[in-house]
C-alpha cells in the first residue's frame, strides 16, 4: 500500500490511476497533513451474469411431468386431509 500526500496526488493522479487499474498498486492512500484521508481503489469489474446460467446443469434430475406430483407436495406443505 501505497501512501501519498495531498498534494503529489494533485500532480500525478493519473499516474496514480494507471497504478490501481494495471494491479501494480492494490490501493493507494491520500493523506492530508500526514492523516490518511481517502482510498484509490480499482472498481471492481461487473458480474458476467450470463455466465450464471446453467451453473448447475446435470446435477439435479427434472422430471417430464413436473407438475405430476403438485398433491403430494401440497400435503408435505400444508398437512394431510386424511
Amino acid at each position: 500500500m501505497q501512501i501519498v500526500n495531498m498534494l503529489d496526488a494533485k500532480s500525478k493522479l493519473s499516474r496514480l490511476v494507471q497504478a490501481v487499474e494495471s494491479g501494480e498498486e492494490a490501493e493507494i492512500v491520500i493523506a492530508r497533513n500526514g492523516k490518511p484521508a481517502a482510498r484509490l481503489v480499482p472498481i471492481a469489474p461487473p458480474r458476467d451474469v450470463s455466465k450464471r446460467f446453467g451453473i448447475a446443469k446435470g446435477l439435479y434430475d427434472i422430471p417430464d411431468d413436473i407438475d405430476g406430483c403438485n398433491d403430494e407436495i401440497e400435503k408435505l406443505f400444508y398437512g394431510s386431509d386424511d
